[in-house]
């Protein structure tokens, strides 16, 4: 059976639900792996990257970047980079942030710029932006976002309060769209 594999950091326990959206909406082919605090992950998780058929790689977005455990899991995926073994799988990527904006652009390109150096095929986000008038922060695609899921988690929000529904609607639809792509 064909995978994908959703390899993530979070920080405050928003950006797990980013990922669990997207593993819903790609259905039970999908598996989570986060990266501990220290920046690792299990020999089981690299193994489960080296069989996928998709990667999508997760970070909230601290200071306009990934957070440095995300940065250290994609400094040891040099050993991969190197041999191109993960070259021609499908990624994507998503990101979280407390601002509507918070630089997550930023973020984005990191994670589509580590996938192409892997010779990944980036998947976008394929979902129009609610930019109408009457768009709420509850609407599909609030943020804008085309390179993937961008979510909205304000600062002084519980995991249980956000991201915002119309944000979380986006990751699962982009979670089927990968599924949709890899079979």
């Amino acid at each position: 059976m064909t995978t994908i594999e959703i390899v993530f950091t979070s920080g405050y326990g928003h950006t797990i639900k980013q990922a669990q959206a997207i593993a819903a909406g790609a259905g039970n082919t999908a598996r989570l792996w986060q990266i501990d605090e220290n920046g690792d992950l299990p020999e089981d998780g690299w193994q489960a990257l080296d069989h996928a058929g998709a990667i999508i790689f997760g970070s909230p977005t601290y200071m306009g970047a990934p957070m440095w455990q995300f940065k250290r899991f994609a400094d040891a995926s040099s050993k991969r980079w190197m041999t191109q073994s993960w070259s021609d799988k499908l990624m994507g990527g998503f990101t979280n942030s407390a601002s509507t904006n918070g630089d997550k652009g930023t973020t984005m390109l990191y994670l589509a710029t580590l996938a192409a150096q892997h010779g990944g095929l980036w998947v976008s986000l394929g979902q129009m932006p609610a930019n109408a008038m009457d768009s709420t922060p509850q609407d599909t695609n609030w943020n804008g976002g085309s390179l993937g899921p961008l979510a909205t988690s304000p600062s002084d929000s519980s995991p249980d309060q956000g991201p915002r529904e119309g944000d979380l609607t986006s990751a699962r639809a982009y979670g089927a769209r990968i599924a949709r792509l890899l079979s």
